[in-house]
Formats: C-alpha cells, sequence, structure tokens
C-alpha cells in the first residue's frame, strides 16, 4: 500500500490541465442543443403533434397511439441526425440515482437488410426487468415486471449515441417504484391548492409551477490517489485519516482564485451541461480545500430534478477526463465542511408572477404574506416529516455539525419581516376599520419591496431560509436525489393552503369582508406558528435548549428521523394527495432503513479491513524497527542504553497500546454487526447499527489517526489528508 500510495503521488505531481478547446459558438447557442425542445420539435413534426405533446405538458392529457408514433418518429429522425445510434428510458429508481437500459433504433428485416425501427409504443412505455431494484416488499424477487413510462414533461435529450426519454417507473400492480412518481403527483397537488388560493388576488391565474434552483457542492480530488484509498472508492469517505495540520482554517479557499486544473474541468462540465439543456450559472471555491460549487438558474421542479440527477452523472464522466474524482458524500473528509444540495424553492403562476416575491402594491404584497406565511405554517405542521425528507447516513454525518443546519427544523424570515409578521399578529379581531385598513396596508404591507431589497437577512445556520423571493431548503444532502425534499415540501403547503382556503372563504360566506377575511386567517396562522420561526445561531447549544423548551424535535439520526414517514397522520396526508398509498410509503421506509443499514455494514466491513490488514502490518512493522534500534542501542551502551532510548521504548508502549485498542474494538465492532443482523425487523436493526455498531468506528479510528502521527510517513501505507485535499 505505501507503493501504491508514493506511485499515486507521483502521477498526480505530473498532472497538467486537460486541455480544452472552447466551443467557437457561444455558450447561448450552444444551449439545448442536444435537448428535443421546442425548436426541435417544431422541426421534427408536424404541428398538430406538436400541438398534441404541448397538450400533454401543459393540461395532462394523453397522447393517442398515432400521435405518438408521429412523436417517435420524429424524435428518432432529431436524434439520428445527432449521431445516435441507440434509445433508453432513462429512470430514477429507488437507488438514490438513475438507471437506462440500450436498446438499439437497428432491427433486421429478414430479407437481409435492415432498418432504423423507433416508433410509438417504444416511445411510450417499456418493460425493464425490475427484480433487482429496491422494492420496498411491494412484490416478490420473482415478479421482475415493471414498466416505464415516457414523462412528456421533461423533453429528450442525448448523452453520446444514446437517446435518453425521461420516464416513470411503476410496478405491474401500479405502485410507484421511483422518486419521479410521487414527485409529479406532489406538483399537481400544489398546482390546484396554490392556484385556487392565488384567485383571491388574481382571477386569471390558470395554473401555478412550483420552481426548483438547486446548488450542487461537491469536492474534487485526483483520481490516482482516490483509487490508494479503499476506504473513498467504495465508501465515498475517509473512514480514517488524521486532519492536516492546515484546512479551513484561514478560510483562504471560500470564493478564492479557482485552481488551474478544476477549472479546466468546470469549464468543460459547463459546455456539457449547457447541450444538455442544464442552464448552469455559477460556480466557485467553497469553504473546505478542493469543495467547490455550480448552480443553475431556476427550473419548473420537475424539470430541475431531472437536470440535478443528469448533471451528477455528468460531472463523473468529465472528472475522468481531468483525471479527478468526484466527491458528492455529504462528509467525505472529517475535520473540514461537508457538502450540501441547498433548494431553493418558490412559485410562480403562469402569468408570470413569482408568489413570493413582492409587487410595487399593497395588493400584490399582501399576495406576497399570504404564500408566505402559509409555507411558514407548513414547515410549522410538518417539520418532522420535512427532516425525514433530508435523512441518510451520509446527511448525519453533516446536520449539526457547526458547518451545516442543525437536525432541528426551524425557519429564519430576517429582521424586517419578523416585525412585519409581529405587525400582523396584532391586528384586531374581526373586521378592520377604515383607518386600521389603511394603516396596515400603506405602512405594514406596503414597505415590504423596499424592506426586502434593502435589508434581505441571510443565515447560514438555518434549514429553512426565506432569502428575499424563495424558500431555501439548506438542509438536503448534497448525494440526495432532490425529488423526496420537493415531494414532501410541496405536499405540505398544498395541504396547508387547502386548509387556509377553507378557513377565509368560511368567514366570507359569513359576510366579512376578503381582505379582511385574509388578514384575520393570516394573523391567526402567525400566532400558531410562531414556535417555528428562530432568527439566532443554529449552530449554538442554547438553540438546542430552547428549541427544547419550544417542542421542537432535535432528530439526529436517520432511524430516528425516518419514523415520522410511517405515522398514520403521514398516510393519511399522502393519500389525501394522491401521492403515495400506504403500501408505498411504508415500502420507502423500509428501502431508506435496508439503505441506512447496507451503509454502516459496508463502512464496517471497510474500516475493519483497512485497520487489520493495513494499519495493524505497518505499525508492528515500524514497532520492530524500534525494537531493532532499542537493542542495537543496549549492545553499544549496556545498561546505559535507557539513557538514549527512552523515548523509543516509550514510543513502542504507545503503539502496543494503540494495536490492541483497534484489535479489541475490530472485534467488538464484528460481533456488534452479528447480533444487529440476527434482528428481524429492520427499524430495530437498523437502531442496532446506529447506537452499538457505528460509535466504534470513532474508537477504531481514533487510535488508527494516533499511530499515523507516530509512523514513519514512507511507511505509512494510506494517502493523507494533506495529499488529498492540497496536491493539485
Amino acid at each position: 500500500m505505501a507503493f501504491i500510495r508514493n506511485e499515486a503521488l507521483k502521477s498526480t505531481l505530473d498532472r497538467k490541465p486537460v486541455t480544452i478547446i472552447e466551443p467557437v459558438e457561444r455558450r447561448s447557442e450552444l444551449y439545448a442543443v442536444n435537448v428535443f425542445n421546442d425548436t426541435a420539435m417544431n422541426h421534427f413534426m408536424t404541428k398538430d403533434d406538436y400541438n398534441a405533446v404541448q397538450d400533454a405538458i401543459n393540461h395532462g392529457k394523453k397522447i393517442d397511439r398515432k400521435v405518438a408514433d408521429q412523436v417517435a418518429a420524429g424524435m428518432k429522425s432529431w436524434a439520428i441526425s445527432k449521431g445516435a445510434t441507440h434509445y433508453t428510458h432513462w429512470f430514477q429508481p429507488l437507488t438514490g440515482g438513475t438507471a437506462e437500459k440500450h436498446d438499439a433504433f437497428f432491427e433486421p428485416k429478414g430479407d437481409g437488410t435492415a432498418v432504423d425501427k423507433f416508433d410509438g409504443g417504444q416511445l411510450v412505455q417499456q418493460e425493464p426487468d425490475a427484480s433487482s431494484f429496491p422494492n420496498g416488499g411491494i412484490r416478490n424477487t420473482f415478479e421482475a415486471r415493471g414498466y416505464t413510462a415516457w414523462d412528456p414533461t421533461s423533453p429528450a435529450f442525448i448523452m453520446g449515441t444514446t437517446l435518453c426519454i425521461p420516464t416513470i417507473f411503476v410496478s405491474y400492480t401500479g405502485e410507484a417504484l421511483d422518486n419521479k412518481v410521487p414527485l409529479l403527483r406532489a406538483l399537481q397537488s400544489i398546482d390546484q391548492s396554490a392556484t385556487d388560493v392565488a384567485r383571491y388576488f388574481d382571477k386569471s391565474v390558470n395554473k401555478v409551477i412550483a420552481t426548483l434552483g438547486w446548488e450542487q457542492e461537491y469536492f474534487l480530488v485526483d483520481s490516482a490517489l482516490a483509487a490508494s484509498r479503499p476506504d473513498l472508492m467504495m465508501a465515498g469517505r475517509l473512514l480514517l485519516g488524521h486532519e492536516a495540520a492546515k484546512g479551513q482554517q484561514l478560510e483562504d479557499h471560500y470564493f478564492g482564485s479557482i485552481p488551474e486544473r478544476a477549472l479546466a474541468y468546470m469549464r468543460d462540465l459547463e459546455i456539457e451541461s449547457i447541450k444538455l439543456g442544464i442552464p448552469v450559472k455559477t460556480r466557485h471555491n467553497e469553504v473546505a480545500p478542493n469543495q467547490f460549487e455550480l448552480a443553475p438558474l431556476f427550473e419548473e421542479a420537475n424539470l430541475a430534478v431531472d437536470h440535478n440527477s443528469l448533471l451528477m452523472d455528468v460531472m463523473s464522466k468529465i472528472a475522468a477526463r481531468h483525471h479527478f474524482k468526484v466527491l458528492f458524500h455529504e462528509k467525505p473528509f472529517a475535520g473540514v465542511n461537508g457538502s450540501g444540495k441547498h433548494n431553493n424553492w418558490s412559485l410562480a403562476t403562469d402569468t408570470g408572477v413569482n408568489l413570493l416575491g413582492p409587487g410595487k402594491t399593497p395588493k400584490s404584497n399582501l399576495q406576497f404574506l399570504t404564500f408566505f406565511i402559509n409555507t411558514i405554517k407548513a414547515v410549522h405542521d410538518y417539520s418532522d416529516l420535512l427532516r425525514a425528507s433530508i435523512a441518510s447516513a451520509n446527511n448525519d454525518h453533516r446536520l449539526g455539525a457547526n458547518e451545516a443546519p442543525p437536525a432541528i427544523i426551524s425557519v429564519f424570515i430576517g429582521k424586517h419581516l419578523t416585525e412585519v409578521l409581529d405587525e400582523l399578529e396584532h391586528v384586531s379581531d374581526g373586521s378592520l376599520s377604515p383607518e386600521e385598513k389603511t394603516e396596515l396596508k400603506l405602512n405594514v404591507v406596503g414597505k415590504i419591496p423596499e424592506i426586502l431589497l434593502d435589508n434581505t437577512d441571510r443565515n447560514r445556520t438555518s434549514p429553512f431560509a426565506f432569502t428575499g423571493n424563495k424558500f431555501e431548503f439548506r438542509a438536503v444532502g448534497s448525494s440526495a436525489n432532490c425529488a423526496k425534499a420537493m415531494t414532501i415540501l410541496n405536499m405540505i403547503v398544498s395541504e396547508q393552503l387547502r386548509k387556509f382556503k377553507v378557513q377565509v372563504d368560511a368567514l366570507i360566506e359569513n359576510g366579512m369582508k376578503k381582505d379582511d377575511a385574509l388578514f384575520n386567517v393570516l394573523r391567526e396562522l402567525i400566532k400558531a406558528s410562531k414556535k417555528i420561526r428562530f432568527e439566532g445561531d443554529g449552530y449554538s447549544d442554547d438553540w438546542v435548549k430552547e428549541a427544547e423548551k419550544r417542542g421542537l424535535n432535535n432528530f439526529k439520526t436517520t432511524p430516528e428521523a425516518l419514523k415520522a414517514q410511517v405515522s398514520n397522520e403521514t398516510f393519511t396526508l399522502f393519500e389525501k394527495h394522491g401521492i403515495m398509498n400506504k403500501v408505498e410509503v411504508e415500502a420507502r421506509y423500509e428501502i431508506e432503513l435496508e439503505e441506512y443499514i447496507k451503509k454502516i455494514q459496508i463502512e464496517g466491513r471497510i474500516l475493519g479491513d483497512i485497520a487489520r490488514n493495513h494499519v495493524i502490518p505497518t505499525a508492528i512493522s515500524y514497532q520492530t524497527k524500534l525494537i531493532e534500534n532499542v537493542q542495537g542501542l543496549k549492545d553499544i551502551f549496556g545498561n546505559e542504553y535507557t539513557k538514549f532510548a527512552s523515548e523509543q521504548v516509550s514510543l513502542i508502549k504507545e503503539i502496543s497500546g494503540h494495536i490492541g485498542s483497534i484489535m479489541s474494538n475490530v472485534e467488538k465492532m464484528t460481533e456488534e454487526r452479528k447480533t444487529a443482523n440476527k434482528i428481524e425487523h429492520a427499524d430495530k436493526r437498523a437502531d442496532a447499527y446506529c447506537h452499538n455498531v457505528k460509535p466504534l468506528f470513532d474508537d477504531i479510528r481514533y487510535a488508527c489517526d494516533k499511530l499515523e502521527l507516530m509512523i514513519d510517513d514512507e511507511l505509512w501505507p494510506l494517502t493523507k489528508y494533506r495529499e488529498l485535499l492540497f496536491t493539485r
């Protein structure tokens, strides 16, 4: 291993940035050239077929088989003109990644010739083998049938020589086996609920679109160095390794000059992303060494989720060209910041209005306050479910670690909006007098645009913060699929908007004027959701104590956080909005528990292997050299050798102590795994892995990291932090 490490370091030092030949065309001209978008459809389809697809996208109308055949013919002609030879239904199973099975357009005719075939049936539906995908007990393994079905709201695209068709993935009996189906249903629900409320302010609103702008954080490490670390390759993070003397203490990496190799990678990535219609806009250094971030413009939420999943795949492929390994793990390196995926969420009408952006008039500001306050109330009522939506073994390392939002869900809105809500809270009961209404609209509601323009606060410690014209869900993990968090968020806001409309309509029916009814209900929502709002330091111990007083839960681990998914209240909520039935919800709970268990199990096996087969033999080898040194000193100086060998003897004893600790704790960890594996129920087994197996990782790591500091650097087998994080 020491040889592998040294060779990896040599190859890394020889690296030069890959030369990127910038395209002659401007990036705006390259945008979506590999996407079957409106331009391509208009060129390769008839007007009637194009209109049928638009009706499916905008109004959910079905596409009949004849039109599907015509669409498929146009899509095939376009794809072949771009060099495609195969097609695939591209979907997102419950593995957290994407899946694809490629089929060639080519098909023999039987007379010695062949044709390129791709018809409506192949476009609309396929039947991949679904037996090895997670299903959470929805069906038996031998019942392998599953269906992928075309999602026309997310345009087809070309990757390499393959036409990729975004699809949903369902079982033979109709249950959702992917992340896309629940998301699409949640987006339909928020559309209906938000449209109904938006019509209080503008009768011409016919559709509300949930938008998403994600920010993707990631690390880049040299691929040769990464390959020399089995833990990094198999677990995505370093399971042991002492922190480098310099980490992020000087804060000199954040927004600093981008290293040349990383910049070459980013340029290449951006060109490929732009061609795929992913509107990447921003790039910069993040806080930790070799940590970076990219962000696109806002898009419709379903398309944004697809683009993020696609981008992560593209990032890994482009990284290989540049001799990098891209790390999406939420906490690949202890001692420096981990990575998140901030989900910036808002609602937009088909009339071009951002419902979370104030306008220039009191009426439009009242509309803003309506959606703003209802969102806060939704987070208040379903904070545990929102916490469950971002729970994972990876994210447990990051949440609450004084580098990311805490595991306690709270909402930050800033000082000035807090003052606005405080004033609204004290609006008088019942109908407003003309003077009160004028005062409220002009002096409170009317000032919102200038408040947001000049005084929008930021709070990096808040998991759910309002940032001017959107809410930023900052607690989502960097390796996560955005779909789950977006499904939950849109569903709970939809539920709250429905409740709100019922309350307002009841007051109007009893004779109250509309504005009075809106203000009265909003006032009560402000009071009822006050405890979820927090404007201070989410990293502080004081907030943990304060949150407990307020009755807010602090779920620090995935097994306890996920329990919120399987309450009767949650089942009812999902079914009420037609998003998932009880079987589908329980299946996801089982799948996520099993994923948690398997990740801890794999990490335990890797850690035990490295500790026993790499660290301990190296420690014994070095210890043997020290013993030989002490023996040599004794041969030379006789009984006076202790004057010259006391440090060596002390080091020998200390190494022995750490070796014994590692051996003992690895054995304990193995036995705890065996015990946990015998537990039948997944929730109890996950708890055992969480509380009995995982804590031993820290004890094993502590001893290994101490040995790293003691043993000759030339002998140490594992690539170190300073090499992974600072070799460029």
